[in-house]
């Protein structure tokens, strides 16, 4: 679970980037996150992940408290959460099989682990039959699919994903989507961050809508009400 109570964030440069921000994500859900470019979509995200801690108010996590945690701490919390970026981050001179096994080696996952749970993500997002294949040989749609095995490999509970069709055409960008929506069939939550108004529009999922620091709306009739400035 994802839980925002009085989140106020502000950056050394006194850019109040979050204004007292509730928010609360129950284990399971799958919620858009939308609004203009610094609204504090890019802010909430950091704060979940543990990347910054609030400047008051309290941030769980998955029964971490980011604000307080130790640093010694911050894997554990970040090994529950999977992040799929729009720019993929794959290592180019790496197979579709290494990319993703690479998440799991650097948990400490043993050969025979990676062996196991590698095929399985892979033939989840369909890609079992791309495991030999180099970044540079597929499509930006099974790019982005590897990015989102990597994500998967570690059984996290939570998949945020910031922007994951923003380099797709909009076919491949509905085959994400409806990935996203599998996985969350399966039991993961998944926080999705999007300008994508129309893609928002075809998910009857929940919609929370940030600008200038502060929630202005929460639906769940899964409609992109926010306009965009």
């Amino acid at each position: 679970m994802v839980q925002l109570t009085e989140v106020f964030k502000s950056y050394d440069n006194d850019t109040k980037a979050l204004r007292g921000v509730n928010l609360k994500i129950d284990d399971g859900e799958f919620v858009f996150l939308v609004g203009p470019s610094g609204s504090g979509k890019t802010t909430v995200i950091k704060l979940i992940t543990g990347e910054i801690a609030p400047t008051d108010g309290t941030v769980m996590v998955n029964g971490y408290n980011v604000g307080t945690m130790k640093m010694s701490k911050m894997p554990y919390l970040r090994r529950t959460i999977g992040v799929i970026f729009q720019d993929f981050r794959l290592i180019e001179d790496k197979s579709v099989f290494e990319n993703v096994a690479f998440a799991m080696r650097v948990t400490g996952a043993s050969n025979a682990e990676i062996r196991r749970r590698v095929p399985y993500v892979l033939e989840l997002v369909g890609l079992d039959n791309r495991t030999k294949r180099r970044p540079s040989e597929l499509s930006g749609g099974e790019q982005q699919r590897v990015a989102m095995a990597r994500a998967l490999v570690n059984n996290p509970s939570l998949i945020i994903a910031d922007e994951p069709t923003g380099n797709l055409d909009p076919a491949r960008s509905l085959e994400i989507m409806m990935l996203l929506e599998k996985i969350n069939e399966l039991g993961t939550t998944v926080l999705v961050v999007t300008h994508e108004k129309e893609l928002v529009n075809r998910f009857s999922k929940r919609v929370v809508a940030i600008d200038a620091g502060r929630i202005i709306s929460d639906g769940m009739d899964g409609y992109y009400t926010y306009e965009t400035k």
